[in-house]
């Protein structure tokens, strides 16, 4: 890659290369200041007159410390000319016309008598040699790597001829550290297909991109479109599906407005480009402005979604920010992590069970959050089916203690963390959080405290989610592993969920259940296909999917509301929240009693009590006990 770099034959001292400028600009001055007076009279040498030339040769050295100083004062010497553009050759006009400036008062000061047009000329070819000597190296650049450079590298198309595009290409052309080469773009643009962009065809539509793969034996398709509407880029992307290219995309326009845009930016399709969706957006000042000043406790702070609250929360001052997790290595990475980014964060980092209540009464004693997100949860399904006991003890009693804290010691609001799972749950985790629901509309009723509660579906890339488990078993030659061909699945962003749970906090009066509306769910098998094509495999040869049978205690579908709910809408129209579901919070207050003492002896049969206090709840393959164990 290396023999493909120019700057190889440049001098490696940056004052050795100021000096070759300097001199090079010495022959510009002198060269100019000939060829203004050969110019003037028809190039013809002998029909100078002499005392011109007299003049003209005599002021020569004055004009020479002049140009030079002009270059100096104006930092000529230490501008990056390898990557000058239109701002750089407007800087190469100015001091050649100041320098031209003080070459006529100086020659007028000194009664030397000279053509006016020689000015002119003069000025006009030290600005055409000036710009030839800074911009050579950009000139070589463009004229002489493209020839070469069209023979290394996988082939690319790039989908976008426009500004990131163009960008894309440049780079290409010129970093030695970029692997590959365009052989054609596709734009959407009528006016600018079959344009050239730097020396590259737009060859058509994005409806023309699998036949212009096939036929151009393309090997990577790079998706320069980051501020397309997410359904445009996933029509794309499932194109592109089409061609067997591996595709890579880049992420988006903050890219362009921080001048960002690189080879290095582009990253793989992620199953996020094929929800087909906008992401949630909500003005994060306004929402968290409740935050400003307040002290606030996230439990569970170091898991996907608690991490993420605690980044956001971190950024809009609070008085106090409580990381509360019993998993002391997450909670030293963020503890890093925060510090780093916020040295002024008032920030303390605890370790601890929400199980334990002398632990959490001791924590809400000291600091007296303002605000609590509750988010620490076992949520393994098949796992928590395997140890119900445990699934209860942790979310169910770690949520009430806590509620139970918040509310002896006078938080003003307390936002559950729930899941999808809860609605009509066929397993021990998902009845839990219904359990946890449950908790918060009791505690509400008579606590001044508000408490709500959030409920979305699955988080891609979150611990634990099918996204990473896919990808690790495509990097490994597969299989693939599906439960079932029919398996559907809503999903959202990490960061979309934490904007629902701080827009809840917002929002809560008290007793709510706020539901994303997250759009069409997708299948899982749809979206283990698609990560197989995307990258760069042929479904059925590379790489198999195998259906290895639902899980215990798992859904083939997910609901994110009971029928008795209802719907009532919020300012946003992506949120609403689920009218909560009368029960007898008396009579459930002694269930949990007889629960807490079920789970606490590990009783075998803590799946018939859960049914008792959840009639919704509905085990599959079971008849309501804990199979036995062996």
């Amino acid at each position: 890659m290396s023999s493909y770099r120019l700057d190889k034959y440049l001098p490696g001292n940056k004052r050795v290369r100021m000096l070759v400028l300097m001199t090079a600009d010495i022959g510009v001055v002198c060269l100019a200041s000939f060829l203004g007076l050969f110019i003037r009279f028809d190039m013809n040498v002998h029909r100078i007159p002499k005392e011109y030339a007299q003049a003209v040769f005599a002021y020569l050295p004055f004009y020479v410390l002049a140009t030079i100083a002009v270059f100096f004062l104006l930092r000529m010497y230490a501008t990056m000319w390898s990557v000058a553009g239109i701002r750089e050759a407007g800087h190469i006009v100015g001091a050649c016309g100041l320098a031209s400036l003080l070459q006529i008062a100086g020659m007028l000061m000194m009664e030397m008598k000279v053509p006016r047009s020689y000015y002119v000329l003069s000025f006009f070819v030290l600005c055409a040699f000036e710009g030839i000597v800074r911009l050579s190296y950009r000139i070589l650049t463009s004229v002489a790597l493209p020839g070469k450079y069209q023979k290394r590298g996988s082939r690319v198309l790039i989908v976008g001829a426009g500004t990131s595009g163009a960008v894309i290409l440049k780079e290409m052309l010129t970093s030695p550290y970029a692997q590959g080469y365009v052989v054609c773009f596709v734009d959407d643009d009528k006016n600018k297909i079959g344009k050239i962009l730097n020396g590259v065809l737009v060859a058509g539509s994005r409806n023309d991109i699998p036949k212009l793969a096939e036929k151009l034996a393309i090997d990577e398709i790079y998706i320069a479109m980051p501020s397309a509407p997410a359904k445009d880029r996933k029509e794309i992307i499932e194109i592109c599906r089409e061609t067997g290219c591996r595709v890579k995309i880049l992420p988006g326009i903050y890219q362009l407005l921080n001048g960002e845009i690189s080879v290095s930016k582009l990253r793989e399709v992620e199953i996020e480009d094929l929800l087909g969706r906008e992401s949630v957006q909500v003005n994060m000042d306004e929402i968290l402005d409740y935050v400003n000043g307040k002290v606030v406790l996230v439990t569970g702070g170091g898991g996907s979604i608690g991490s993420e609250l605690c980044r956001q929360i971190a950024g809009h001052h609070p008085k106090q920010l409580i990381v509360f997790d019993v998993y002391e290595n997450n909670a030293y990475d963020l503890q890093q992590e925060l510090n780093d980014k916020f040295p002024k964060l008032n920030l303390s980092v605890l370790i601890g069970s929400v199980r334990n209540t002398h632990r959490i009464a001791s924590v809400f004693a000291q600091y007296r959050p303002d605000i609590v997100y509750h988010a620490a949860a076992h949520k393994h399904v098949p796992l928590m089916e395997d140890s119900p006991n445990e699934a209860i003890k942790n979310n169910v009693f770690g949520t009430y203690k806590t509620a139970k804290a918040a509310d002896k010691y006078g938080a003003k609001r307390f936002v559950l963390i729930s899941t999808d799972k809860a609605v009509n749950p066929t397993n021990i985790m998902g009845a839990s959080k219904r359990m946890c629901e449950m908790v918060i509309q009791m505690m509400n009723a008579k606590s001044k405290t508000d408490f709500v509660a959030v409920r979305f579906g699955n988080v891609l890339g979150s611990n634990g989610s099918v996204i990473p488990l896919f990808k690790k078993q495509i990097e490994q030659g597969g299989p693939v592993t599906v439960t079932h061909p029919d398996i559907i699945r809503y999903f959202m962003t990490i960061p979309e969920a934490v904007s629902l749970v701080l827009q809840a906090g917002a929002y809560a009066k008290g007793g709510e259940i706020f539901v994303l509306d997250m759009g069409e769910p997708v299948k899982i098998v749809d979206l283990a296909k698609n990560l197989i094509r995307l990258s760069g495999y042929k479904l059925g040869e590379d790489i198999q999917i195998k259906f290895t049978g639902l899980r215990p205690g798992e859904k083939l579908y997910e609901e994110l509301l009971m029928k008795e709910e209802g719907m009532q809408d919020t300012p946003n129209k992506l949120i609403h929240i689920g009218k909560p579901i009368e029960f007898d919070m008396d009579a459930f207050g002694r269930q949990l009693d007889r629960l807490y003492e079920a789970a606490n002896l590990d009783s075998e049969d803590i799946r018939e009590e859960v049914r008792r206090i959840v009639p919704t709840y509905q085990p599959k393959g079971s008849s309501g006990s804990e199979r036995k164990r062996t």
